[in-house]
């Protein structure tokens, strides 16, 4: 149990980190990229708005030739009457309060600069008018207009076509299409994004490593004192045990002398009941400290749980209740012979304790793939909740609230169930389909 506890409580960490640095790396990704996108995208609106260029860089003022250097000067000179006002040069090529149209709000002043672009005019019917790459070195004429018959077919106003964002705008009965290469910058996205995700594994491998070695540290108070409460439970059993068979000793010779006394028999009840307590929770300790260690064999499971199943024929019978059994013939498992006779019992007595008369209980065994599922069905005397399902395989547990000890059970029968389908490598569950049937299933690997 603490092993399981412990590999919980490392699953449950690595999770919680995992979605914490998934969120984590994903926001900055997403909002990294987001910016990528929205400074191209006013980029590339400013362009359409301006024909395709940024103003006072028309091709009239660029160097001729595919991909020509742009340099500042080409496009306005510098004052040199000795006033170093950056503001005459900026109104000069209008960028600023003197000259054309100022760059929008936001928008860095070396854009113009950095920017690589080139657009397409055709008219409505797909006639190639003019072609402008004067402003990019790595697209050809060719390549340039077979981009734009592309966009125009396809319909798109605005998108990516490999690293090149595109918009299409309305210029003089006509249709330009203007691109802007955005490699260098999906290609830095790229980068930051496999950074992150290089960084993210490392620390989440790191991570794993600390909370492995940290985790024994952190659950040791809990192994203890399961540890104490398992042998607290196996001592308490032993020294109850003395005392319990003293009474009923007591109380048999009693009997000898006041045959019939009521009080006499109640006691002798009680101290059955008591004892039989004592026995399985000695028992249960047993089992979930020995677990996987107790002897196993190759078994007929198929024989076993009919040999057992078929016992309670008779209880059905004076209770008034059918007994319906399916058991799939050699069916083997590895496994021990008294603990598994002692799950098909628990199963099977629990069924007819508590379920009401002129009722079907059902009994499954069948074998599914690698795993052999044995299932026990049954109506219930009172409803069922999903919540009561979680607690059905707790100690001391029972669905009856007011706790009737007329059914002689003491509520850790399913508990015994439980650790003997894990000390077999299986599960077991409950389940409910309409609240008022009741179906334990136990899976254990063939």
């Amino acid at each position: 149990m603490i092993k399981k506890l412990r590999i919980k409580f490392i699953v449950l960490s690595m999770v919680a980190v995992f979605v914490l640095i998934a969120i984590v790396v994903a926001g900055m990704n997403i909002i990294n990229y987001r910016a990528v996108v929205r400074e191209a995208e006013d980029t590339l609106t400013y362009l359409s708005q301006n024909k395709g260029t940024f103003p006072d860089m028309d091709p009239g003022n660029m160097p001729e030739g595919n991909g020509g250097t742009f340099r500042p000067g080409e496009f306005g000179e510098i004052p040199q009457n000795g006033n170093d006002d950056s503001s005459d040069f900026a109104g000069q090529n209008g960028m600023g309060q003197g000259g054309g149209p100022a760059l929008p709000s936001g928008m860095s002043p070396e854009t113009p600069y950095e920017s690589r672009f080139f657009s397409v005019l055709l008219s409505e019917d797909g006639e190639i008018i003019m072609t402008d790459i004067n402003r990019i070195a790595s697209v050809s004429q060719e390549e340039a207009e077979e981009y734009a018959l592309d966009i125009l077919s396809s319909k798109k106003e605005k998108g990516f076509i490999e690293d090149y964002l595109f918009a299409k705008s309305e210029e003089d009965e006509c249709v330009r299409i203007t691109f802007l290469d955005c490699g260098r910058k999906l290609d830095s996205f790229n980068k930051f994004l496999t950074i992150s995700l290089i960084v993210a594994a490392v620390g989440y491998v790191l991570f794993f490593f600390v909370i492995f070695f940290f985790s024994k540290k952190i659950i040791r108070p809990v192994a203890e004192s399961y540890e104490k409460q398992k042998r607290f439970i196996t001592d308490a059993g032993h020294e109850i045990k003395t005392p319990l068979a003293i009474i009923k000793a007591d109380a048999d010779v009693l009997e000898m002398d006041n045959e019939g006394n009521e009080w006499i028999e109640d006691i002798q009840k009680q101290t059955e009941r008591l004892t039989s307590l004592t026995n399985d929770l000695v028992s249960l300790a047993r089992m979930e400290e020995s677990g996987a260690a107790e002897q196993k064999s190759e078994l007929a499971l198929s024989e076993l749980v009919e040999e057992e199943a078929t016992a309670y024929q008779m209880l059905a019978q004076s209770g008034e209740k059918k007994l319906n059994l399916q058991i799939q013939p050699a069916l083997f498992v590895n496994g021990n012979e008294k603990s598994l006779r002692r799950l098909v019992n628990i199963l099977m007595d629990n069924a007819m304790k508590y379920s009401p008369e002129n009722t079907e209980v059902s009994l499954q065994l069948k074998k599914n793939g690698k795993q052999i599922r044995l299932s026990v069905q049954n109506k219930t005397t009172s409803e069922i909740s999903k919540e009561n399902l979680e607690l059905l395989f707790d100690r001391f547990y029972r669905m009856d609230s007011s706790r009737n000890s007329e059914t002689g059970g003491h509520g850790i029968g399913l508990s015994m169930a439980k650790a003997i389908a894990e000390a077999h490598g299986g599960k077991i569950s409950a389940s409910s389909t309409d609240g008022s049937s009741l179906k334990i299933e136990v899976v254990l690997p063939v």
